[in-house]
């Protein structure tokens, strides 16, 4: 089946960068959005970047200028390049993709596993 599994998170000090993976992989007949999801303890979770297909972008306010959101197609490949960290940046961050898989030929959304970030002070 299709599967999301991200990479790239870890301990930074603010003001610092962190680059994040997410590849797709199984029967994929095709991918359209992709994403980038956040959640902190006790809060609810959060759209932090979003890429269509043909490459347009959507960021959260909080992370304007800071963030840059990119994807390889041929790759089934998204990343989420992070600079100028804030310690409000910590969170568990969550790949997301809309994909059709030769499987099903369905849409469907799917969820990576997540990936901790920590950024200190």
């Amino acid at each position: 089946q299709v599967q999301l599994v991200e990479s790239g998170g870890g301990l930074v000090q603010a003001g610092g960068s962190l680059r994040l993976s997410c590849a797709a992989s199984g029967t994929i007949f095709s991918i359209n959005d992709m994403g980038w999801y956040r959640q902190a303890p006790g809060k609810q979770r959060e759209l932090v970047a979003r890429i269509t297909r043909g490459g347009g972008t959507n960021y959260a306010d909080s992370v304007k200028g800071r963030f840059t959101i990119s994807r390889v197609n041929a790759e089934n490949t998204v990343y989420l390049q992070m600079n100028s960290l804030k310690p409000e940046d910590t969170a568990v961050y969550y790949c997301n993709a809309q994909i059709v898989s030769r499987a099903t030929m369905k849409m469907l959304t799917y969820w990576g596993q997540g990936t901790q970030v920590t950024v200190s002070s």
